[in-house]
């Protein structure tokens, strides 16, 4: 079971990301936003993710990242295939991870949202250990900031939909939710 103490997860690895900013004024979160990421597209493991969120991605590594070394990003936790948890920033502040997205009307998502990205690609399933992370991750969120519920929990294609398809068709809704609570 994961517990949270000053807007961390005392279970995750903490790693500062410079990517973050300050919530709007006395905004909680209220949403949790599902993702995946690999880097290489389709390669798992390496230190790669972390350095992209923390603006050290060595272009020469691979090609594909001189497409998106410009780009600033975070996301608060990731989980990576065996269930590791890494957390870039803190619970109380705003992640850059939903980018232009919109929920039940409200555009701007990261400002009153939780980003949690799975390493994963929307068609390789996901490890028994990531849902057994996320799940217990999922479970303490919505106990530590109670405007997170099983309803306000979804994809970033759900936020996103012209733009994203994460966590994609190989993420088992289904199995996720139901073992929520």
């Amino acid at each position: 079971m994961f517990t949270i103490t000053d807007h961390r997860v005392d279970q995750a690895e903490f790693i500062l990301s410079p990517n973050f900013s300050d919530r709007p004024e006395e905004v909680k979160p209220n949403l949790l936003v599902i993702h995946n990421i690999s880097l290489p597209p389709g390669e798992f493991g390496g230190p790669y993710i972390a350095d992209f969120f923390l603006n050290k991605l060595d272009t020469s590594k691979h090609p594909f990242f001189e497409e998106i070394a410009d780009l600033q990003v975070s996301s608060h936790l990731f989980v990576d295939r065996k269930g590791h948890l890494i957390q870039f920033v803190d619970l109380n502040k705003k992640a850059w991870h939903a980018g232009v997205s919109e929920f039940e009307g409200r555009n701007e998502c990261n400002d009153f949202s939780i980003g949690i990205e799975l390493e994963g690609t929307d068609t390789e399933p996901y490890s028994d250990q990531q849902y057994l992370s996320l799940i217990n991750l999922t479970n303490c969120l919505m106990e530590t900031y109670p405007g997170i519920s099983i309803e306000r929990i979804v994809g970033h294609s759900d936020i996103a939909p012209t733009r994203k398809t994460d966590p994609g068709e190989s993420f088992d809704w289904s199995r996720y939710k139901n073992s929520l609570g």
